[in-house]
């Protein structure tokens, strides 16, 4: 199927909420509950440094199985920060890039999302469903065949 030429900046999601290095776990799922996103550009001093997800910050939330106390868990926690468990240095697309290059980013580094950047500043993020949107959106513009 030949698709017309679409870019990332037509699709993506742009200014898309960030958060620095510093900001704690429970701070991070507040925020990401709040925005209704899954993952967050993380940004240091203006410059994108790693990307944590919903399923990232679940992750290091604890287990039953520990022996710490309730109180103890809540003082950990609170002091984790999304600079410990974010994925580092992040695959990333140029808004000028096609919608197919970052698509082929995304199946060949196995991620569902790219922050967008523009030399070092996070302008927007591309996600899968921006990419489905795009898929359903092209095909009902053409005929449909009985």
């Amino acid at each position: 199927m030949a698709m017309r030429r679409y870019l990332v900046r037509d699709w993506m999601t742009s200014d898309p909420v960030t958060i620095d290095p510093q900001t704690t776990l429970p701070e991070a799922n507040r925020l990401m509950k709040e925005c209704g996103i899954r993952r967050l550009p993380v940004v240091d001093n203006g410059r994108l440094v790693g990307i944590v997800t919903l399923g990232d910050v679940r992750e290091a939330s604890p287990s039953c199985a520990t022996s710490l106390s309730i109180y103890e868990l809540n003082y950990l926690i609170a002091r984790l920060t999304v600079g410990h468990i974010m994925t580092r240095e992040p695959i990333t697309i140029a808004p000028d890039s096609s919608i197919e290059a970052a698509a082929r980013l995304m199946l060949e580094h196995k991620v569902s999302s790219l922050p967008v950047v523009d030399g070092t500043k996070v302008v927007g993020i591309i996600t899968e469903s921006d990419i489905f949107r795009l898929l359903v959106n092209e095909g009902e513009l053409r005929p449909a065949f009985a």
